[in-house]
């Protein structure tokens, strides 16, 4: 099976994308796992798991930068990356750093080879905020504990909920220090038993949260309602996410510069620490290009949506203009790699066709058909000098042609259209925002290696 996928791997017309994670197993040993991502010629985006190996300590620049370089060895697949997505470890920059010097044909010298995961950002972004809003929420915190304290305590907060009904809980989810979500999910709970917390604080002479608390609480869960939404999306694995990257990130910072928000001095200086640590790693000239390409190749959007986006984004009007035209060059210099790529391809699969059908007594005619489709395509490139690129950029674009459906299905349909951009599509739609698909290998990997399995081997466990 192995073997298979390795030839399949090599075989690939496209580029791969990969993420990669570390994790420390029961053992304190650490693994590192790395995942391949990329969209076959049916346009489907797959992922395969191809290495899950231990990594010894100390998990320093070069020993992640060994990892790695073993991994794309025993794969042969060197010559075929296109981006690695990687948390925001110093080490993990570094090493990415000493992968690029080194002659893996990268695309542009390896120039947007680096993505760093999204929800690492965003949990580093609302970790910094969130340190201002502990106070506010204290009172929930406490009710939460005292509840949770004994099973009676328990069964008295479930009666109360019946008697509003509410369905009973097992436990109320107590938030968990570095987990910014869990003060999310602690108050989404605090607001639907808002009246059972109530009675039962009254009940059993504990303090109840007044209005104001509860509506403090409210406004907190609505702005990290955003984030949280922010968070499922960016770490979707099963569907292609690169595209979406520039609406979440706009999404982001008008909550975080949305004036409603700013109702008390904790909230003041929630949003602006935030604001501070956005700054830090999305401001327009941090985005990684892979990234905003990829949402110059969805339909729906194309370059429009790169003049609405930094209109919003930047702050003065000629930043606005020098940044999408630092993205139409790219977008332009990856146009023209690609379509000498696909010049290079349809001339190879020309020549081994001519050797496939050579003795056949239809040779003549074939040959013939093929020079007319060649004397057509040099006509046709005489009178349209309109490049490809041109002509999807400009193509008026019709709602219902898409509506709803999967952008890659609409590059299916459009790729004899659009052959070279069908083909960026591919390798730029293939760029995983997060490296979710790595870390969940290692719940398995928990799973596989808990505490009545800790004496395993390395290598059974990568088995």
């Amino acid at each position: 099976m192995k073997d298979q996928l390795k030839f399949k791997l090599q075989g690939l017309d496209s580029r791969i994308c990969l993420t990669s994670d570390m994790w420390t197993s029961v053992q304190k040993l650490g693994y590192m796992c790395v995942t391949a991502h990329y969209i076959d010629a049916n346009f489907v985006l797959k992922k395969k798991i191809i290495s899950f190996k231990d990594v010894k300590y100390p998990h320093t620049k070069e020993a992640i930068e060994e990892a790695l370089s073993r991994c794309l060895t025993e794969w042969g697949i060197k010559r075929k990356l296109f981006t690695i997505t990687l948390d925001n470890a110093a080490n993990n920059t570094s090493a990415v750093k000493n992968l690029e010097t080194q002659d893996h044909g990268l695309m542009l010298e390896g120039i947007d080879f680096h993505v760093r995961c999204c929800a690492h950002i965003l949990n580093i972004i609302v970790q910094d905020g969130t340190k201002h809003i502990h106070g506010s929420i204290e009172n929930i915190r406490d009710l939460f504990r005292h509840v949770n304290s004994s099973g009676g305590r328990m069964q008295a907060f479930n009666a109360i909920a019946a008697n509003k009904g509410l369905p009973e809980k097992a436990g109320l989810a107590l938030d968990i220090p570095n987990h910014w979500n869990s003060i999310f999910h602690m108050l989404v709970e605090a607001i639907k038993y808002k009246g059972v917390l109530n009675s039962y604080a009254s009940e059993n002479g504990e303090v109840a949260l007044d209005a104001k608390e509860w509506a403090d609480a409210e406004v907190i869960c609505d702005f990290l309602k955003a984030f949280e939404e922010a968070t499922n999306a960016v770490s979707a694995d099963r569907k292609t996410t690169a595209h979406h990257f520039m609406h979440m990130v706009l999404c982001i910072r008008n909550a975080l510069r949305d004036p409603q928000w700013k109702v008390n001095a904790a909230m003041m200086n929630l949003s602006i620490s935030m604001g501070t640590k956005f700054d830090k790693y999305w401001k327009e000239v941090n985005l990684s290009n892979a990234l905003v390409i990829a949402t110059v190749l969805d339909p729906r959007k194309k370059e429009e949506y790169l003049n609405f986006f930094f209109e919003k984004y930047c702050e003065h009007s000629f930043d606005t203009e020098e940044t999408v035209n630092v993205i139409s060059k790219a977008v332009r210099l990856y146009y023209d790699l690609y379509e000498q790529q696909v010049k290079r391809s349809n001339k190879h699969s020309v020549s081994r066709e001519a050797r496939i059908n050579m003795g056949s007594p239809v040779l003549g005619k074939r040959k013939l058909e093929e020079e007319f489709a060649q004397y057509k395509s040099r006509r046709r490139a005489n009178t349209q000098p309109r490049s490809e690129l041109d002509a999807y950029l400009d193509e008026v674009f019709i709602e219902s042609s898409v509506g709803t459906t999967d952008v890659l299905t609409w590059w299916k349909s459009n790729a004899e259209k659009y052959p070279v951009l069908s083909a960026m599509a591919r390798d730029f739609l293939a760029v995983p925002l997060s490296t979710a698909s790595s870390e969940s290998a290692f719940s398995c990997g928990g799973r596989i290696l808990g505490d009545t399995r800790a004496s395993l081997k390395p290598h059974a466990l990568a088995s």
